[in-house]
């Protein structure tokens, strides 16, 4: 295949001067706050939808929409690189919206399961969100707009927990969903009516069994490593799934090797790809078990006299807020930098702000002031990392395979999520001590996970140096086709 300077945009400015590049904006930054309301902010009333569907089993009700995009991402992102990223992009806003109005109704917990796994095609739109911008603006341009959008409605995210608190208070918590369903669906519109579509297409068919088999095969794995911990890692469920899983991958990665138009040639992805994976599991993995362990900390006093505890030292709340705050700026950030420096160097700087401040976190877990000045950083960390690891996969790719490079950013960092966040509940389990009667977390726990995120951080920067070593190489971004 002809090599494709990445230089070279699908539809240029097509969006006809200033007024409709800041519609685009705006448009897909809100895209964005879709995926939030269908993926996280359900967690704001997980108690509620416990109780009504009569269960205790959370994992179900809150890691099946996560799961269920780890199998979306390929499909779609394939699908859009041949059919056009607007009118794939709508088809996930619209996937999203059925999927909150199955959830709004539900009768059963298994049809609110059957939601989810609806709702979790929302994860696509970030990363087909960047792939539109990067084949509307010239290559400059959208480092930074793809720092908007991906980071612009992190503060919208924030404000609307208070709002959705109040309304699940008044009217329960089907109100959610009815909310995201309709959002989802104006969304839809709106992208229809402002985004331009891509001219360009990638000639061949989908590969719908070989995104079956991948996408099944990494939840399938992701649910035994989630719903391990609830169910039993040898109950019949997850152990299931785990070999299911497994299966799947095994059939996927023999299948495709012998195929002429892969979903994904794992065989051809090339270094500086691999290595930017590689950082993005490592790094984003650990951002959010770190933010998994925040309340935890921010629920214990320091007069308990464990060793940690922020409970009495003022406004725990701030806590949660600071890093919505810090990727509202650390994006744009990151874009307008890589604009100037490149995304190689801009992500290595993000991995190294992330390995300092986790790091910080030891004096965090019992000082405020330093646990919200290391929340605030970890937000710019994270926003950074986001930006800069789409901007560099997009780098990497020819124009008519954003989508699918892109995407793959997306599922690992929904694998490092879901791998992180399980290694460092299982830390705090196996070392919790019994205080007054009740089990709580010891300090070994707490500090042995900040030690396993500073260490996931610590290894990402050593490969995200060889990853910048390799691009001054002249071994990318101009590339063609590394998932060819």
């Amino acid at each position: 295949m002809q090599q494709t300077k990445t230089g070279t945009t699908d539809a240029g400015l097509r969006t006809g001067g200033r007024g409709r590049l800041i519609g685009l904006v705006v448009v897909l930054a809100m895209v964005n706050f879709v995926v939030d309301s269908a993926i996280t902010a359900p967690l704001l009333v997980l108690p509620e939808m416990l109780d009504h569907f009569g269960t205790d089993q959370a994992a179900w009700l809150n890691a099946t929409a996560m799961l269920a995009g780890v199998m979306w991402a390929p499909l779609l992102g394939k699908s859009a690189d041949i059919n056009g990223r607007r009118k794939v992009l709508v088809l996930t806003l619209l996937l999203s919206c059925a999927g909150a109005l199955v959830c709004a109704v539900a009768p059963s917990i298994w049809v609110f399961v059957l939601g989810r796994v609806l709702q979790g095609a929302a994860l696509a739109a970030i990363f087909l969100s960047v792939a539109i911008v990067r084949g509307a603006c010239p290559p400059r341009i959208a480092m930074i707009i793809v720092g908007i959008v991906t980071s612009g409605s992190a503060v919208l995210n924030i404000a609307s927990r208070f709002l959705i608190e109040e309304l699940a208070m008044e009217f329960g918590f089907q109100i959610l969903f009815l909310v995201s369903a309709f959002v989802a669906a104006a969304m839809a519109i709106c992208v229809r009516g402002v985004v331009p579509e891509s001219p360009i297409r990638t000639p061949g068919r989908i590969d719908v069994g070989g995104a079956l088999l991948l996408g099944g095969g990494l939840a399938g794995v992701l649910g035994h490593v989630s719903l391990g911990p609830d169910f039993g890692w040898l109950a019949v469920g997850p152990l299931a799934l785990l070999v299911g899983g497994v299966a799947a991958l095994a059939r996927w990665f023999l299948v495709s090797s012998r195929k002429p138009d892969p979903l994904i040639d794992v065989r051809n992805l090339g270094g500086p790809l691999v290595l930017t994976l590689l950082v993005v599991f490592l790094a984003a993995g650990s951002y959010q078990s770190m933010l998994q362990l925040v309340p935890l900390i921010g629920d214990v006093s320091a007069d308990q006299r464990l060793g940690y505890g922020l409970a009495d030292q003022g406004s725990v709340a701030l806590l949660l807020a600071a890093p919505g705050v810090g990727v509202t700026l650390g994006g744009p950030a990151a874009g307008w930098l890589a604009a100037r420096i490149g995304p190689a160097s801009t992500l290595a700087g993000a991995v190294m702000l992330g390995t300092v401040v986790t790091i910080g976190m030891f004096l965090g877990a019992s000082q405020l002031p330093v646990a919200l000045c290391c929340g605030f950083l970890l937000g710019v960390t994270v926003g950074a990392l986001g930006t800069s690891a789409f901007n560099m996969a997009g780098g990497l790719a020819s124009p008519e395979r954003q989508g699918i490079v892109s995407s793959l950013v997306m599922v690992m960092v929904s694998i490092g999520s879901v791998v992180l966040n399980f290694v460092g509940a299982a830390v705090l389990e196996s070392t919790a001590v019994v205080v007054d009667g009740e089990t709580t977390n010891s300090a070994t726990g707490v500090f042995s996970y900040i030690a396993i995120a500073s260490g996931a951080f610590a290894i990402a920067a050593v490969l995200v140096v060889l990853l910048v070593r390799s691009t001054r190489l002249g071994h990318g971004p101009a590339v063609s086709s590394p998932t060819r």
